[in-house]
């Protein structure tokens, strides 16, 4: 928490966490354009696929140098049992539980070829587990998982290990399953309780289950619950997801992501059948949905991290954002800085701190790339130093919404006013507007500029073209 002698130095943070005045739709219709989420710097719609170009094996040696810090882990499990048709995320639909055991089969080589280039002495700080579903593998399938990473890895004691859970899934034993593998973090997707929009996005999923999910998670000991809704879903209205909200606060989560629907077709087909039948919500009543969060989040006493997150004042993000320590990676916001990200599993990505790198998105290539003893790297990008430093201000932007000059220039070693001159000068318009504020100190995100911190941070995206359309919406 933070010291008596830090309070002078924190007080600007804390005034911008104190409750921010409702959304200024107006301002939000005026500059939600497409803008990267900023899970990384630069976007990954930069990575390339010329593989050798990305020197895997000279990055990983770079990464375990003596000196270096601690591990977070990511597994993607990308099973479920049906498709639901809002979704974004890599997938493999199959009734066929099986398939988890060959897939564990093919992790255990990729694991296997990856600690052999590792510091097995650097301790694990993160685990999430991620999908799909990682629900859909049985109890005992869960504890052959847990047996292989810590065969493999040195489990910090206090490691935040976290687990995605569809509660239509959800049994004790899962639960008992989880809690041997560590987890003390779960985030449940729920996305909205109403039985017509459940419908319409091809997720059946009663309240029930939720609250019964959450149940069994407490009553194991998982001291921390994020809840995962949407926002713009097919046949949504404000009244409807006010009741959705209503339900989820009585479930007293710890955490909740809100996110807004990524209409995205081009990309994921199945999302065509909304357009087909005229589903989705005009951008008027999509807005209005996004306050409606706000305001009820507020009132119920959480804290805006940012973006499509929220948390409990006591908890570890809105501490962390409180004390300027929050850190941004392809995880979302965590409190875990200072760790290098290794993925595992089809469509992983891994980030150390001069290169990011991408698994194949498809089973065949991925399986191909391990048969071969081969990493399964498809795409990725070696950083420059100019990508380095951006990435340092987009992420004091997302993180701490402020820019201090004197702190940045010191940790990279330029004048960051005179560098970056051009793209303090392209800020004009949003300082009219009162979404920042700026001196000759720095720069600061103002509550109402909250919200659009993804705009913000994209006037020093030197890769960002405001026409794209392979970005979703930044609201």
């Amino acid at each position: 928490m933070i010291s008596p002698q830090d309070l002078d130095l924190a007080r600007p943070v804390a005034a911008r966490l104190a409750r921010p005045a409702a959304p200024d739709l107006d301002l939000i219709r005026k500059y939600s354009g497409p803008a990267p989420r900023y899970t990384s710097y630069p976007p990954a719609t930069q990575f390339h696929t010329d593989v050798a170009a990305l020197a895997v094996d000279e990055s990983l040696a770079e990464d375990n140098r003596p000196d270096a810090g601690p591990l977070s882990l990511y597994l993607h499990l990308p099973f479920c049992e049906t498709l639901c048709w809002y979704c974004g995320c890599n997938t493999v639909i199959t009734l066929r539980h099986g398939a988890a055991d060959v897939y564990l089969d093919n992790l255990t080589q990729e694991l296997d070829l990856t600690v052999a280039r590792l510091d097995r002495t650097r301790q694990v700080t993160q685990l999430h587990l991620g999908g799909g579903t990682p629900t859909f593998l049985s109890p005992d399938q869960l504890l052959r998982l847990s047996a292989l990473l810590k065969a493999r890895f040195a489990f910090a004691k206090d490691a935040e290990i976290s687990a995605e859970i569809d509660p239509r899934r959800l049994t004790g034993d899962h639960v008992a399953a989880l809690r041997s593998l560590g987890v003390n973090r779960a985030s449940l997707g729920v996305q909205d309780t109403d039985a017509t929009v459940q419908k319409a996005i091809n997720r059946i999923q009663p309240h029930e289950l939720n609250q019964q999910a959450v149940e069994w998670l407490r009553a194991a000991g998982v001291g921390s619950i994020n809840l995962d809704l949407i926002y713009g879903l097919p046949l949504q209205t404000p009244a409807t997801f006010a009741r959705t909200m209503e339900d989820v606060l009585t479930l007293r989560p710890e955490r909740l992501s809100v996110f807004s629907y990524a209409h995205v077709p081009w990309m994921k087909p199945a999302q065509k059948i909304f357009e087909h039948r005229d589903q989705l919500p005009a951008p008027e009543e999509k807005l209005a949905m996004f306050a409606l969060t706000h305001e009820r989040l507020m009132d119920a006493g959480y804290i805006d991290i940012g973006l499509d997150h929220f948390a409990r004042p006591d908890d570890e993000l809105s501490v962390a954002l409180q004390e300027g320590t929050l850190h941004r990676n392809f995880q979302g916001y965590t409190t875990r800085a200072g760790a290098s990200l290794y993925g595992f599993g089809v469509s992983s990505i891994s980030q150390t701190a001069n290169s990011y790198r991408q698994n194949h998105k498809t089973l065949t290539a991925w399986r191909d790339a391990l048969a071969a003893g081969e990493l399964p790297v498809e795409r990725g990008l070696r950083l420059t130093e100019e990508d380095q430093r951006r990435r340092e201000l987009i992420m004091d932007l997302m993180c701490r919404r402020e820019l201090d000059f004197a702190d940045l220039s010191r940790r990279l070693n330029v004048d960051v006013a005179s560098r970056y001159a051009p793209e303090l000068a392209s800020l004009v318009d949003l300082e009219a507007d009162g979404l920042i504020e700026s001196d000759a100190t720095g720069v600061r995100v103002t509550a109402r500029g909250a919200p659009l911190l993804r705009v913000v941070a994209s006037r020093f995206d030197a890769t960002f073209q405001a026409a794209t359309r392979r970005h979703a919406q930044a609201v």
